[in-house]
């Protein structure tokens, strides 16, 4: 049940991939150092403004990645965490693989974007695997930028294809980390994960009631301030 006291914004139409992507590079704050994950994430890249100044981070050794590659721009050995070709910007910097990981598990990442089968109420995150036996693990770097870096935004639809709630009390898939969710972006709205519960931040083409009734999770009025960008801890 809602308990939402004040309004959040609403946008008329539910978001598309690129208009979520968008939104996340909107987001991050300027001078921050950044890993998009696997899938929705990677598309973060091609909407980030140079004026932000923010360095993308990659777990195969590239500080400095930029957006998508193509054409005769593409080179097969630069490549993002989804084998998509990119660019690099002025500074590109290449380091071993090993070196990579301990920066993400050493605290430097500002921000993590990945991608998510669930995320609980608490911000517990579940992105690995669903348990199926047939299922295929691919934890790769997730646990480590999870628990690694700053902060976790996560991009995700809010259903998963059998049309059941990926924003969930509590996880019922394998998980990556524990209480690592602060941000939340999905095609129907965004929200903050925060200690007191969880905060509509924006709604697109469905109210807050809605939702309430899609989802069992107690749904909170925005947080204080949060129509300002995520903060660099």
């Amino acid at each position: 049940m809602s308990t939402v006291t004040e309004t959040p914004q609403t946008r008329e139409s539910a978001l598309t991939r690129d208009d979520m992507a968008q939104m996340v590079a909107r987001d991050i704050p300027t001078g921050a150092f950044v890993n998009l994950g696997i899938g929705q994430p990677t598309k973060v890249s091609d909407y980030l403004d140079v004026d932000q100044g923010v360095t993308l981070h990659t777990e195969n050794g590239m500080l400095g990645m930029g957006p998508e590659a193509h054409g005769e721009d593409i080179d097969p050995d630069l490549i993002n965490a989804g084998k998509i070709p990119v660019l690099e910007t002025p500074g590109t910097s290449y380091f071993h693989h090993a070196d990579s990981f301990a920066m993400m598990r050493g605290g430097h990442l500002d921000i993590c974007v990945l991608g998510a089968f669930q995320v609980a109420a608490n911000g517990d995150l579940a992105n690995w695997s669903t348990g199926e036996p047939s299922a295929i693990p691919a934890v790769g770097g997730a646990m480590d930028l999870a628990i690694g870096a700053k902060q976790t935004f996560v991009m995700m639809n809010l259903r998963s294809k059998d049309g059941s709630a990926k924003f969930v009390p509590e996880c019922t898939f394998p998980r990556t980390g524990v209480g690592c969710v602060s941000r939340v972006y999905t095609e129907a709205a965004v929200f903050d994960i925060a200690a007191d519960g969880v905060h509509v931040r924006e709604t697109f083409g469905v109210s807050v009631a809605e939702l309430a009734e899609e989802l069992d999770v107690e749904l909170l009025g925005p947080l204080e301030g949060a129509s300002e960008e995520a903060s660099v801890r």
